[in-house]
């Protein structure tokens, strides 16, 4: 694994094989940032189920101000610790080592609210759903912020409240889902 682009560009991430976790590959990695490059610019980015960290990084080598990394697998946040020591981006970055309701209902509770959000969690949970609702609930996105969705199983619709399918790409057995979210005008 490595960073794509950006001012880390070509530097190798460490975490492929945390027992648990399944990287998003390269190419995959570089469509998802195609699609998004416009929003990153000093954003305010969460990488749920974070795994090594690859697509926040990304995103800070991209230019965003700050990520939030969550995980509640103690390897994977060892790995995203040492990656961002590596990388010296402790300044742009806060690790959370907790599951992802607890870790949501933090950001609530502390009206933190993000530019993006990348969701990956594992395939085997099938809670896409679940975590695009407590989205809403929580007001956790911010007006025109983005959610980057990888899935296997789960059937998403193509609205949430505000929040709209912008692209939709299918990579094997994967599916990477986009949503905007719009202002709703009365």
């Amino acid at each position: 694994m490595r960073v794509i682009s950006g001012t880390l560009k070509g530097r190798n991430i460490i975490g492929y094989n945390i027992n648990g976790t399944r990287p998003t590959m390269d190419r995959v990695k570089e469509s998802i940032f195609g699609t998004i490059q416009n929003y990153i610019k000093d954003s305010i980015v969460l990488d749920l189920f974070a795994g090594s960290g690859n697509l926040g990084i990304e995103a800070i080598s991209n230019g965003a101000k700050h990520c939030y990394f969550v995980d509640n697998n103690v390897e994977a946040i060892k790995v995203i610790k040492k990656n961002i020591a590596e990388f010296n981006i402790k300044d742009k970055s806060s690790i959370l080592h907790e599951d992802y309701n607890k870790a949501l209902n933090f950001f609530c509770n502390n009206k933190i609210k993000f530019d993006i959000i990348f969701v990956d969690p594992p395939y085997k949970y099938e809670i896409i759903d679940k975590i695009i609702n407590k989205l809403i609930e929580y007001d956790l996105v911010n007006l025109e912020g983005i959610i980057v969705l990888e899935f296997s199983k789960d059937i998403l619709k193509e609205s949430y409240d505000n929040l709209n399918l912008i692209k939709c790409k299918k990579y094997g057995e994967k599916n990477v889902y986009i949503y905007k979210k719009k202002c709703i005008y009365l």
